[in-house]
């Protein structure tokens, strides 16, 4: 018979925070997988187990995933860890699933602390609806047009980043979204655990010359109601308000409003269509 993967959420910060059932799986496990081995021994010992424990992260996840196959079709029962947290949500874990699948190995996620759920709850932005787009790009460009094909989503959008790239991460959703109702939180389930919330424009501010220090995680709200979608609709809509003789102020105040887009960028768009 195939065995058994745990795929087992931990502790983000709080050693409280771990569930009876993860300790129970931890404990059930033969052969441990883990993010960061340093971090599983130091939980594993603190509950006086002593598990065999294999690193699994992003550069080796694939020959990983095989072992842990190879394990499972031997009857085997594996845990997978991530350094804090839950293992495959922005984090290694995802082949080593799929693998255990394909072995027709059960496969048994155990609940635990998520921080992108713990500060979309934390954030008071809407909760009923939201889109999580985990770390966005390194790079400017990448990043900005990320953000601005999420634009008219109408739900609360969720991000990890890093500190160091919090502050133009930040600024860059701002000229992306406008300056929509945003949170910044941070060290959640430790010591200094917070929640910042402020619009993007606020927090960009805030963050230029201060940067935020532990794990962050950045909400942002959605596009508003009725937000127009595409450019081809904003165009259209400019120029009948352009053709009804508005001004070309009045109409980049109305429809950032409408759409939730930077004030800046319709106003340029409005500029471009009146005629000279």
């Amino acid at each position: 018979m195939s065995g058994t993967l745990f795929v087992i959420g931990t502790p983000l910060g709080n050693p409280a925070d771990l569930a009876p059932r993860a300790l129970e799986a931890l404990r059930a496990a033969e052969v441990i997988f883990a993010e960061d081995t340093r971090t599983a021994r130091a939980l594993l010992a603190a509950h006086g187990l002593d598990r065999p424990t294999h690193s699994c992260f992003d550069a080796n996840e694939a020959a990983r995933a095989q072992e842990a196959a190879a394990l499972l079709a031997a009857g085997k029962t594996v845990g997978l860890v991530s350094e804090a947290g839950m293992p495959a949500v922005s984090d290694p874990g995802y082949r080593l699933v799929r693998a255990a699948i394909d072995a027709g190995a059960r496969v048994v996620p155990i609940p635990g602390p998520a921080a992108l759920l713990l500060a979309l709850v934390g954030s008071g932005l809407p909760t009923d609806r939201f889109f999580f787009a985990g770390f966005p790009p390194r790079k400017p460009g990448p990043r900005r047009a990320l953000f601005a094909s999420l634009r008219a989503l109408p739900a609360t959008l969720v991000f990890y980043e890093s500190p160091h790239r919090a502050a133009a991460t930040l600024a860059d959703l701002r000229d992306a979204l406008g300056d929509r109702p945003a949170c910044l939180a941070r060290e959640l389930t430790k010591t200094h655990e917070e929640f910042v919330r402020d619009t993007l424009g606020a927090l960009a501010a805030r963050y230029a010359g201060d940067r935020p220090l532990g794990e962050i995680t950045i909400v942002v709200g959605g596009a508003p109601e009725g937000a127009t979608g595409s450019d081809e609709e904003l165009e259209e809509r400019a120029a009948a308000l352009l053709a009804a003789g508005e001004s070309a102020r009045d109409i980049a105040q109305q429809l950032a409003e409408e759409t939730g887009r930077p004030r800046r960028e319709v106003y340029e768009l409005v500029l471009k269509l009146k005629p000279r």
